[in-house]
C-alpha cells in the first residue's frame, strides 16, 4: 500500500485487509486495520468504527496475546542465554585447567591462552546479538500496543470526537 493511497471505501479497506465481511476481522487484522486508519478519509474511519461493536474486545484480545508472545519470547530467550553462558563458562573453565598443568610448551599455552580470549569474545559478540534483538521485539511490541490502545481509547470515546481533531491517529 503506497503512501499517496486514500481509502475511500469500507469496499477499499476490506480488500486491502483481505477480507469479505468484517466478521473475519481477526486480532491479528485489527493491528493492520489500526496502522490503515491515518490512510483512510474520515467518513471510512467513523463508518468501520460505528459497525464494529466488536473492535474493543479484539483490540484488547490482540494487545492480550501480543503481551503473552512477548512474555513467552522473553521467557525462552532468557533459557537460551542462560544455556549459553553456561556452555562459556564451562568451556572457559577446561581451558583454565589445561593452562594450569606444567607440562605445557609455550606454543599449547600461547594456543589455549588464545582459544581464551575467543570465548569470551563470542560470548561477549552473543550478548551484543540478543541485546539488539531484545531491542527489536520491544520496539515492535511498543508499537503495537500502542495501536491498539489508541483503537480502544478511540472506540471507547465514541470515535468521533478523536477522529475528527484526528491527533490520535496521526500519532500512530
Amino acid at each position: 500500500m503506497g503512501a499517496a493511497m486514500v481509502l475511500r471505501s469500507e469496499e477499499d479497506v476490506k480488500k486491502v485487509l483481505d477480507i469479505d465481511t468484517w466478521r473475519h476481522l481477526s486480532k491479528e487484522k485489527v493491528f493492520q486495520l489500526v496502522a490503515m486508519m491515518p490512510e483512510m478519509e474520515k467518513d471510512v474511519q467513523l463508518k468501520i468504527i460505528e459497525q464494529l461493536p466488536e473492535l474493543t474486545k479484539l483490540s484488547v484480545k490482540a494487545m492480550t496475546t501480543l503481551r503473552k508472545v512477548h512474555e513467552s519470547t522473553l521467557s525462552s530467550n532468557e533459557k537460551s542465554q542462560e544455556h549459553v553462558h553456561r556452555a562459556f563458562q564451562e568451556a572457559r573453565a577446561t581451558i583454565t585447567a589445561q593452562l594450569q598443568r606444567d607440562d605445557l610448551d609455550p606454543e599449547t599455552r600461547r594456543h589455549l591462552s588464545d582459544l581464551l580470549v575467543q570465548t569470551a569474545d563470542k560470548e561477549s559478540a552473543k550478548d551484543t546479538e540478543n541485546k539488539s534483538f531484545l531491542d527489536r521485539l520491544v520496539n515492535k511490541t511498543t508499537v503495537g500496543v500502542a495501536a491498539a490502545a489508541i483503537l480502544v481509547t478511540v472506540v471507547a470515546a465514541g470515535g468521533k470526537a478523536a477522529l475528527q481533531n484526528g491527533e490520535a491517529l496521526r500519532k500512530l
